[in-house]
């Protein structure tokens, strides 16, 4: 069996990659899609290879308690060591998204999670305001306390020593990659396994380490979004962009490992990042090009090493992604996941599925007079590459936090949203109406998009996230998630 990879770099926009990621060899796909505009639901497709609303991941539900296997249990099923690594609080232990991963490693933000540590987050949250006595309170209640007491004193000195200049010379370097590369360096792969990992560098607080780091900001995206950034435009961008310099320069050192013990390494992102486009800023702000078209490269290596770039210019989507790692890996699917084998897709083109002007299938099983039962026909409600893109609101705890800060018209942030992209096109709605980008491939995207959103058999019994641990929701918020 093959050894298969597959890295999301977080938050990196196309135009991004394409300005710090040369170095990368394999196929390129120039149009990629996200199914959404944020981690977890655009995860829920990498996961399931179906779309977030079919599993029942919505604002405010982003807990993996789908009745779906995942990925990883699919590809454990079939016989696969499976490891994984995050840096994302959304994407870990809390939320359920470890299923089917026999080794789950964290950053050092989310050390504490499932472990008998003491809470720091929490406790610098509730503490905030007051003065240098709260260390010696800390230090009692560790030693008073449930937890357990050296690691719990190690856990917060690197949470004290990440806020320093001293602190960037010690193990905390950065949200992660520093600690991928060691556990890739460190770890004996062996035959058939899968390798996971989300890396965060891309992600606000744009925070590289101060040989990269250019400008300071402080950015807060939604408040950002709704009223006027606290910083210069002009040193945003500029801090993303240093941001994205250190992720390439990292990613391409874990790439040079990874390449030693996987036959397949895929490597994209999850969504963009808007800075300053369309007034927004993160991507919490709606469904815009910028959010959902994002960069996907694809290593492959089982008939010998690759070196160069091949740019591929057919439409694909993060399902498809789902679908190619099973491939991979000889594992199956079931008949309800949407995606393609992108690199069988690449040995052999389909021209004769492209679709129509007026949005229809030239191979849809009817043109020859075939007949087709439901199951396939439910297949063919998607056209090849065909991308449907949720927006599915703000949960209650970003309303509350914009309402502290003082903007009290946001329950229209509420609306679901839905956008359609195929190759270079993409129409979408906003809060205002409906926009495109691109050419577009139908007479009517419109009522292509209320075609693909009626087709879609959308999970109801959907329990909230209900009460988040303090902690979590302390992390959450330092990443504009809260």
């Amino acid at each position: 069996m093959t050894n298969v990879a597959l890295v999301v770099l977080d938050t990196l926009r196309y135009d991004a990659f394409e300005a710090h990621f040369d170095w990368l060899p394999g196929t390129r796909f120039e149009y990629a899609w996200s199914t959404s505009h944020w981690t977890v639901p655009a995860h829920a497709s990498l996961f399931t290879g179906r779309y977030a609303s079919e599993v029942g991941v919505y604002a405010g539900a982003q807990t993996f308690d789908c009745a779906e296997p995942l990925l990883a249990e699919r590809l454990r099923e079939a016989g696969y060591t499976t490891r994984a690594f995050s840096a994302n609080p959304n994407i870990s232990p809390v939320f359920d998204a470890d299923r089917g991963f026999e080794q789950f490693e964290k950053s050092w933000r989310l050390e504490h999670h499932g472990e008998d540590l003491f809470d720091w987050d929490a406790f610098i949250a509730r503490t905030r305001d007051s003065g240098p006595e709260r260390y010696a309170l800390a230090l009692k209640e560790v030693l008073l306390g449930d937890s357990r007491t050296l690691p719990s004193l190690k856990h917060g000195a690197k949470l004290k020593l990440r806020d320093t200049r001293f602190g960037r010379h010690t193990e905390v370097v950065d949200d992660g990659a520093s600690t991928v590369l060691e556990l890739v360096r460190d770890t004996a792969f062996g035959d058939d396994e899968f390798f996971f990992a989300n890396l965060m560098e891309a992600h606000s607080p744009y925070d590289p380490p101060p040989e990269w780091k250019t400008v300071d900001v402080d950015i807060e995206g939604l408040a950002a979004s709704l009223g006027e950034p606290k910083d210069d435009p002009a040193d945003l961008e500029q801090a993303y962009d240093d941001s994205v310099r250190y992720l390439s320069h990292m990613y391409e050192r874990i790439f040079a490992q990874l390449r030693e013990s996987f036959d397949l390494i895929v490597t994209v992102s999850d969504h963009g990042e808007l800075l300053g486009e369309h007034g927004g800023w993160e991507h919490l702000s709606g469904i815009y090009p910028e959010l959902a078209r994002v960069p996907l490269s694809i290593y492959d290596a089982r008939d010998g090493p690759v070196e160069g770039i091949d740019y591929d210019d057919r439409p694909v989507n993060l399902v498809d992604v789902h679908e190619t790692v099973l491939a991979a890996a000889g594992a199956e699917s079931d008949r309800a996941t949407r995606g393609r084998d992108l690199t069988a897709l690449s040995a052999a083109p389909s021209p004769s599925t492209s679709p129509d002007r007026d949005g229809t299938n030239r191979d849809d099983g009817e043109s020859s007079g075939g007949r087709v039962d439901e199951d396939e026909r439910e297949a063919t409600k998607f056209r090849e590459g065909e991308t449907l893109v949720e927006y599915h609101g703000l949960p209650e705890r970003h309303l509350d936090a914009l309402r502290r800060k003082g903007f009290s018209d946001v329950s229209y942030r509420t609306r679901w949203l839905e956008g359609i992209a195929l190759g270079g096109y993409f129409g979408y709605e906003t809060f205002d109406g409906f926009e495109a980008w691109g050419d577009s491939p139908y007479d009517d995207p419109r009522a292509r998009l209320g075609e693909l959103v009626d087709s879609l058999e959308r999970r109801t019994d959907v329990e909230g996230d209900g009460e988040i641990d303090e902690s979590v929701m302390k992390q959450l918020e330092d990443l504009g998630y809260a």
